[in-house]
Order: structure tokens, then C-alpha cells, then sequence
């Protein structure tokens, strides 16, 4: 009995030794990952502050409009002693730290508002724009890539292939462009420009109407590129051995391929939506400022050109956090996986 005691004994301690060390690695890991996420963020914010304020330009036009043109010297040196212009760039970033990480951003010298507000307002069209069309773009490619998986060299792979290599080549504003000339201009079936007609912002269905053809453009930008990306990651598996010895034991390549090929491609899959975040974020951006849909790539344009100072800091430091995050949880997503066998 008291053998036995001892076993159970030390087994319980090599438990908790386990759980311990496995504790302390996941706090060292996170703990990294937080350390990147930060420098890269303040690495960022120092390249944007100066950068923005070294680019030519008068950023006091954009708070006072033409009346600067009528200041004097005085009212000159005033106006930038409010804005905190008138500071060394070093000072100013320094300030402009201090008070972010009190969770005061600034105001938008465009709109007189505070930057939170002005992002608030517009965040969620960005949202449902990028976010639908993103969904829309990898469940397709996906299917696509299957289809030209399955029937590798016939008709239907050459015509999807043929079309991803052309479409890959059409920027994504020209696309814009002919379909804002054909739908909207031309044959009037669709609205061109806006997220909704004035005065109807609460009417889903007249949303759904200003969403149709950014969505489209932001779809057809992306859709073919990935699929053929699919496409040749599943080709890449239907080669390897196992394979070959599943179809000698009698297996169809349909089951082969969606019982096996595709869990193996599965983290492949997952690193190419990571990796594609910014790229389809980016086209968002260029496709709303052609259909002057009013989210944060409008308002990153405007603040660009205006020299709106405070609200291209913070845009462009979200779009840094969302493309970061989104890596991550990619990252975690397939460490997870690996971890419990679910795929190699």
C-alpha cells in the first residue's frame, strides 16, 4: 500500500510539474507575441507621425480653410501655438504618446470632432464591406479550387485558370470604373456612390442596394487569385504518397480529396487568409474612395490630403492592429491544431 501511495504520489507531481511548465510556456509565448504587437505598433506610429508631418502641405488649411490665406504672422503663430504645430516634431510625437495612452487621440482638424467620433461614425461600413466581401472571397476560392482540383487539365480548369491569370492583372479601381459606367451609369439598376440615399440611413434594403456593387468590385479583385493559390496547394497534396497508397487500397479520389487532401490543406488555407488581410484591406480602401463610400479608406484618402494629422495617426494604427491580429490568431489557430493532431 504505502509502494502504491508513492506512485500516485510522484504521478500527481509530474502532473502538476506538466501543467506548471505548460502554463508558464503559454504565458512566455503570449507575453512575446505582446512585445511584438507593441514595438511594431510604436515603430509604426513613429513612421506615420513623421512621415505625415515632413510630406508638403499647410495642415492649418484644413482646420481654417481659405481664412488662412487672410492671417497674419501673428494670428499665423497663434493658430499653430492651438494645434501644438508649433513644437520640434520630437516634442510633438512625444506629447501626442503621452496623451494616446490616456486615451485621448486629438480632434480631427476636417471635422472639429474627436478622432474616436469621426472613426466611430464610419468604422462599420469599412466592416461590412471588407468583412462580407472577405467571407465571400475565400468561401469561393475554396470551392473553386476544388472544382479545378478534381478535374485537373479539362475545360473547366483551363477556363477558371485562364480567368484568374487575366482578372489577377485588372486593378481593382478599373473594375470599379466598369461596373459604376454599366450598372449605374449606363442601365440605372444600381446606386453609384454613398452606403445609403439621404435621409433613408436606417433602410437595410437601400443599404443592401450601395453595397452590390463595391462588394462586387472588392470580390471580383480578389476571388480568382486565391482560388488558383487553393488550387495548387490541393494539387500539391493529391501528389504526395499517401495518396497514391490510398487510391492502391481501392479509395475514390473524390473521398481521398475531401477526406484527407483537404484536412491536410487546411493550415496552408488558414496562413494564405492571414497573409491576404492586407491586401484585401487595402483594396477595400481604393474601392471605397471610387464609389465615395463613406468608411475608414475615404476618411484615410481625406485625412492623407487634408493633412488632418490626428485621424491618419489613428487610421492607419488600426489598420496596423487588424492586419497584426488577424496574423495571430491565424498563428494560434494552427499551433492549436498541431498541438491536438487535428492536422499535421
Amino acid at each position: 500500500m504505502a509502494q502504491e501511495e508513492e506512485v500516485l504520489w510522484s504521478k500527481r507531481q509530474e502532473r502538476s510539474c506538466d501543467m506548471t511548465g505548460s502554463r508558464w510556456g503559454r504565458i512566455q509565448y503570449w507575453g512575446k507575441k505582446l512585445l511584438i504587437l507593441i514595438v511594431s505598433l510604436l515603430v509604426l506610429s513613429v513612421a506615420v507621425f513623421y512621415i505625415s508631418r515632413l510630406a508638403p502641405g499647410d495642415p492649418l488649411v484644413s482646420y481654417y480653410g481659405d481664412r488662412v490665406e487672410k492671417m497674419s504672422l501673428a494670428e499665423r503663430e497663434w493658430a499653430e501655438d492651438k494645434l501644438g504645430l508649433n513644437e520640434p516634431l520630437t516634442v510633438q510625437y512625444v506629447c501626442w504618446l503621452e496623451n494616446a495612452l490616456q486615451g485621448d487621440f486629438g480632434i480631427s482638424y476636417k471635422y472639429k470632432l474627436p478622432v474616436v467620433t469621426v472613426i466611430r461614425e464610419r468604422i462599420g461600413n469599412t466592416l461590412l464591406l471588407g468583412g462580407t466581401g472577405f467571407v465571400l472571397i475565400f468561401g469561393l476560392a475554396l470551392l473553386l479550387g476544388i472544382a479545378c482540383a478534381r478535374h485537373e487539365g479539362r475545360m473547366i480548369d483551363s477556363v477558371i485558370c485562364s480567368i484568374g491569370t487575366i482578372s489577377s492583372c485588372i486593378p481593382e479601381f478599373w473594375v470599379s470604373l466598369l461596373l459604376m459606367l454599366f450598372f449605374s451609369v449606363n442601365l440605372k439598376w444600381l446606386p453609384g456612390s454613398g452606403a445609403y440615399t439621404a435621409g433613408q440611413a436606417s433602410d437595410w434594403g437601400d443599404r443592401v442596394r450601395h453595397l452590390i456593387l463595391p462588394l462586387t468590385a472588392v470580390v471580383l479583385g480578389h476571388l480568382w487569385y486565391y482560388a488558383y493559390m487553393v488550387r495548387n496547394r490541393i494539387l500539391e497534396e493529391v501528389r504526395a504518397d499517401y495518396v497514391l497508397l490510398a487510391k492502391a487500397k481501392g479509395l475514390t479520389r473524390r473521398r481521398v480529396l475531401f477526406r484527407h487532401c483537404l484536412r491536410n490543406v487546411l493550415p496552408s488555407y488558414l496562413s494564405i487568409m492571414a497573409i491576404s488581410v492586407p491586401h484585401i484591406l487595402g483594396g477595400t480602401y481604393i474601392i471605397e474612395m471610387v464609389f465615395s463610400y463613406p468608411g475608414l479608406g475615404t476618411l484615410t484618402y481625406e485625412s492623407a490630403r487634408y493633412h488632418d494629422y490626428n485621424l491618419l495617426m489613428i487610421l492607419c494604427i488600426l489598420t496596423g492592429i487588424i492586419v497584426m491580429l488577424c496574423d495571430m490568431a491565424v498563428k494560434m489557430v494552427c499551433k492549436r491544431g498541431t498541438e491536438k493532431g487535428a492536422w499535421p
